[in-house]
Order: C-alpha cells, then structure tokens, then sequence
C-alpha cells in the first residue's frame, strides 16, 4: 500500500514515492483563496495543474508543472510550498527543503511554508531546524486545525526523540584534550607502522 496524503477536509491521496509505508503527510492546507492578483494567468495555470497532478498522486508531473509555475511568479509562496512538498514526494530532499524555506521567506506569515518545513526536518532527523520551523509555524496559526496538527506533530517528533538513538549534531568542535589523545594515537600507529617495515 503507497503511503497516504492528507489534506485537511478529508482528499486522500497516494503515491509511489520511496516512504515508509507508516508515513502520513498533510498538507498544511490548501491555498484558501485564489493566488494574488500579481500572479500571472500562465502561473495561476501552471499552479492548478500542479495541484491536480499532486491530488492524483503524480508527484514527478506536479513538480514540472508547479517549477513552471515558480518560472512565472517567482514571488509565489503558495507555489514554493507545493513544488517542496512535490519534490519531498519524489526524494528530491535538496530542493524540496530551498523552495519551502524561500516560501517561508517570501511569506513569513505562512503556516503552511513553516509547518511542512517543520515535518520536513523532523523527517529527515533534523530536530534543531524542525523545532525552528515549528515555532514560527507557531506565530502564524489562525485556525484550531492548525494548531492540532502542529501539536500533533510536535507529539510525534518528542515522541521519536525519547524512543530512537540520539543523532550527533557535530556543532560543537573537538576539546584540546581529544584532539591530543587522537593526535597521540595517530603518532603511535605511524611509529608502530615504520618500527615493523624497516626490519
């Protein structure tokens, strides 16, 4: 069974994308009003495309009809949020995280931008991104709804944290102390090595 995507109000759809079977997307939500009046005809079209091809579970069209979209209006949040959830959809992990983070960018006040790059980073076991996310997901929720689903999520990821093995974060940079007890094991090995070949 392909894994399922929810969005809000009930449309389920699936895809064939490489997911755990276990994973369950939701679209934050979907656009409540028609695309800003800026946004060209072109654009407006590229972009229902893309959400017909995403409900139909074709995420490989979605992204070439939403990239088209983006081509057309790039100052067009709604359809950065959509060709990063279509691109999640496909692995295309790189892209998928630049066009919810420059949706985010160009509409700040985006739950939808915020929350899925928040279940993005959780996904991908980027917690201190995920939590960023989350927060600012948090100053943009207007409905009940949304702000269910970020608990939920929020539930979800405190809850992989207590049961799964803690992931290095590699901020933090090497003591003195390490880098001479490395340093001085390096040295034995090299000795030990030019001490058994010159005999």
């Amino acid at each position: 069974m392909p894994p399922r995507l929810v969005i809000p109000g009930g449309n389920e759809m699936t895809n064939t994308a490489q997911l755990a079977n276990s994973d369950l997307l939701e679209f934050p939500a979907a656009p409540q009003s028609a695309p800003p009046p800026t946004v060209s005809v072109k654009a407006r079209e590229y972009f229902q495309e893309g959400l017909a091809r995403l409900q139909s579970g074709d995420a490989a069209e979605a992204v070439v009809a939403l990239s088209r979209s983006v081509e057309h209006a790039p100052a067009f949040p709604e359809a950065h949020v959509f060709l990063g959830i279509a691109h999640a959809l496909t692995n295309d992990i790189y892209p998928a995280i630049d066009h919810l983070e420059e949706a985010a960018r160009l509409d700040s006040a985006s739950f939808a931008a915020h929350f899925t790059l928040a279940q993005l980073n959780f996904k991908l076991r980027i917690p201190a991104s995920g939590y960023e996310a989350a927060r600012n997901a948090l100053q943009c929720v207007q409905t009940v709804e949304q702000r269910k689903m970020l608990t939920q999520l929020l539930k979800e990821e405190r809850e992989r944290e207590r049961n799964g093995i803690a992931r290095p974060s590699f901020e933090k940079p090497f003591s003195t102390l390490m880098l001479f007890i490395a340093g001085g094991v390096l040295f034995a090995v090299i000795i030990f090595f030019v001490i058994t070949h010159m005999r």
